[in-house]
């Protein structure tokens, strides 16, 4: 298999363990997320150690590893992105698969079992076109204050929803049209969703325009902003007009 295929087959298996395992009906929803968490680490980890031994390895469920530094090419994966929407048994939650070289979002896979879907940067889908009023996929529980400040100045509908993987490709899938995101995330949040983004023909950067960038010895990345091309400048001019959170 090549990179493409490989991360969509892992993040497609992943997905279905995560299935039998919810589907067991024997764990409590702390417990659950747990186990979700630790067994399709545990197989993604194994299966990307075999499959590319050459490559570092980045997973949010492992220890970081600073030789991965040392490589061009990462994996960065996301066992179970929006565990407590996995935990609720919603769609709304996502396996990510990326692979970065040379600190850019390259190739991944992002699966949704919930709703039986894989999307992957070599089997790009037609975006459906954008709808009059623009839709801006939020947080369920906390809404970035940059993301409804920015809905409001054009006039967009927030759309609540869960894992950060499911709202990026809400994007892609027609359900949204922006996702704008300032509460602060990590590398295995975007890498995936941006590579298969990017590949979809979509923008993807920062709040303020630079470049998203991967396998840093700080993992953090505050912000993210994933739309339509035709929509970034709006977007993008909006949020610096937005004055800072009392």
């Amino acid at each position: 298999m090549n990179d493409a295929e490989l991360a969509a087959h892992l993040a497609e298996v992943a997905g279905k363990l995560l299935l039998t395992v919810r589907d067991s009906g024997v764990l409590s929803l702390k417990a659950l997320g747990k186990a979700g968490d630790a067994t399709a680490n545990q197989f993604l980890v194994h299966a990307l150690r075999e499959q590319r031994p050459d490559d570092g390895l980045l997973s949010e469920e492992e220890k970081d590893n600073f030789d991965r530094l040392n490589f061009s090419r990462t994996w960065i994966v996301d066992p179970v992105d929006g565990t407590r929407e996995y935990g609720e048994a919603r769609t709304d939650w996502a396996v990510h698969v990326g692979l970065a070289v040379d600190g850019v979002a390259s190739v991944g896979a992002v699966a949704l079992p919930g709703a039986d879907i894989v999307l992957r940067t070599d089997l790009p889908r037609m975006v459906p076109p954008a709808p009059e009023r623009l839709r801006m996929v939020v947080s369920r529980t906390r809404p970035a204050h940059e993301a409804v400040a920015v809905a409001e100045a054009i006039g967009a509908e927030l759309v609540p929803m869960g894992s950060a993987g499911a709202k990026a490709m809400a994007v892609i899938l027609g359900d949204a049209d922006i996702y704008l995101h300032s509460g602060g995330q990590f590398e295995w949040d975007s890498c995936a969703p941006v590579a298969v983004a990017l590949a979809h023909g979509l923008h993807c950067s920062r709040i303020d325009g630079t470049p998203l960038v991967y396998n840093q010895a700080e993992t953090y990345m505050p912000d993210l902003l994933i739309c339509r091309k035709e929509h970034a400048d709006m977007v993008l001019a909006e949020i610096t007009k937005v004055p800072p959170k009392a």
